[in-house]
């Protein structure tokens, strides 16, 4: 090339890797940050088991807790600052995952449980005080993946507004898939089996759907996200980059949309990752973390999607954190 074209020709090309990086990084310099709420709860010593797992009900700023331990009540309710209101436990026997929906008639909490007694291997629908609505699965009895709506060992689900549940069903047991049932609980679409292949899992762990007809599930024991299409159920991409250290345990979005908030159990910490808006799934980017204090062990989060703050479930130190945004 002659001399004047070759250099308009780098000019393109530097100028092209600049458009490039502006448009597939619009993160780059956003930083979303938390400190922890030191007041939340007000009243600690109400934790008296395992707290496994966390719900925020930001239209009525209420926090479920679900913790499990000998003759302790299996779900706590708390004040979004932080004061003990109640709590219940029939028919619950070993909480893993818990969801409040909000409708326009009302709330309801969902509880998975994987309890192996006569409670256990269902997804229940509670009222807001603990009376039992609904029930999925056959209690105490653990289920072939053949068949939809017999579980072992659900982990986690997700109510949408319209009633659609997913379901992500295998914290160790037989069954590794994700199920999408319609509002009168019958299968629309089910994908999912053992191994690390796309679409395959090992101990599907959390479950999320974003804004933009998207769902995420935390392949635990494969050290990734995996992204599927919520009305067809297509693989859409994974993320692994992010997870070489520690396999993703919870997967939940900011009130923005902009960010997953990530728990990693064996590394004590809270991941921070740009949430891609549309388009390709692209691989992970962490803009932030948050480093827990050794053996904290947390295991799952929600978020209220009115004021932002993360609630943690920490197994290990066996209390629930509130953290805030800066």
């Amino acid at each position: 090339l002659p001399l004047f074209m070759e250099f308009d020709y780098y000019i393109f090309i530097l100028y092209f890797q600049v458009l490039k990086a502006e448009y597939f990084s619009p993160w780059r310099g956003e930083q979303q940050i938390y400190k922890l709420d030191i007041g939340w709860p007000k009243t600690p010593e109400h934790f008296t088991g395992q707290t496994f797992c966390v719900a925020v009900d930001s239209l009525h700023g209420l926090v479920y807790v679900g913790q499990r331990g000998d003759n302790v009540p299996k779900v706590l309710v708390f004040s979004e600052e932080g004061y003990f209101l109640y709590a219940w436990n029939d028919t619950v026997e070993m909480p893993h995952g818990i969801f409040v929906q909000n409708t326009a008639i009302g709330s309801s909490v969902w509880i998975t449980d994987v309890g192996t007694g006569k409670y256990g291997h269902t997804v229940k629908q509670y009222s807001p005080l603990g009376k039992l609505m609904q029930v999925l699965g056959t209690p105490g009895n653990a289920g072939s993946s053949l068949i939809p709506l017999q579980f072992d060992q659900p982990a986690e689900i997700f109510v949408e507004e319209t009633g659609e549940v997913y379901v992500v069903d295998g914290d160790g047991g037989m069954n590794n898939r994700l199920l999408k049932l319609s509002d009168d609980y019958k299968e629309i679409w089910l994908t999912g089996t053992n191994g690390s292949g796309i679409g395959q899992f090992k101990i599907p762990h959390s479950v999320t759907v974003d804004a933009f007809g998207r769902v995420w599930v935390a392949d635990r024991g494969n050290k990734r996200i995996q992204v599927f299409d919520k009305v067809t159920g297509e693989w859409l991409g994974s993320w692994s980059g992010c997870f070489s250290e520690d396999g993703p345990y919870s997967v939940r979005f900011t009130a923005d949309y902009k960010y997953l908030i990530v728990a990693q159990l064996n590394i004590n910490r809270l991941a921070v990752l740009a949430a891609p808006p549309v388009g390709s799934i692209g691989d992970c980017v962490m803009v932030h973390s948050v480093q827990l204090a050794d053996e904290t062990k947390p295991h799952l989060v929600d978020v209220d999607m009115r004021s932002g703050a993360v609630y943690v479930a920490e197994i290990g130190a066996q209390q629930v954190q509130k953290y805030v945004p800066i």
